[in-house]
């Protein structure tokens, strides 16, 4: 009995996963301007969820530095960045996820970090010892994360 449901789970996430396409950082490709047409999972982006990522410290916690008016209800709108009200109107779907996933190559002088990179910068610092990580670093969000604060941003219009 014990092998048969340890068999069915097995062929369960077996599925799962081969049915998740997600694109690794490494992989992900962009045009000469930065955007990313391609999903980087191939599911629809969940905006609820793309809220719960905006606003979560522990996630991506986009208002820290963005206002957004949808979301007064969350405090400590920041304004480093521009604020995201109409980004909708203002930015195709794939200029958006590429803004996510390498800010840099958008806009080379921005402060906002690259939510989907995990290669080509300056590493960062192995807590407070002065000396770069060790080993492979992760993405600051999952691709599942970024196609779901897409969505969100895609229904912000004026």
């Amino acid at each position: 009995m014990k092998r048969h449901i340890i068999l069915v789970a097995g062929l369960a996430l077996a599925a799962t996963t081969s049915h998740a396409d997600v694109t690794s950082p490494d992989d992900v490709v962009s045009n000469e301007y930065g955007d990313v047409a391609e999903s980087l999972t191939g599911v629809p982006g969940n905006p609820t969820r793309g809220i719960e990522v905006m606003t979560d410290r522990g996630l991506g916690n986009c208002i820290a530095c963005h206002q957004v008016t949808a979301l007064d209800a969350y405090d400590f709108h920041g304004e480093v960045g521009p604020s995201l009200d109409g980004a909708g109107d203002r930015w195709e779907e794939a200029a958006l996820r590429g803004i996510m996933v390498n800010a840099k190559a958008v806009f080379p002088d921005s402060v906002m970090p690259s939510f989907y990179r995990v290669s080509g910068f300056t590493r960062p610092g192995d807590g407070y010892t002065g000396n770069a990580a060790e080993g492979p670093l992760s993405p600051i969000l999952s691709a599942q994360d970024i196609e779901d604060v897409v969505a969100y941003l895609l229904t912000l219009r004026d």
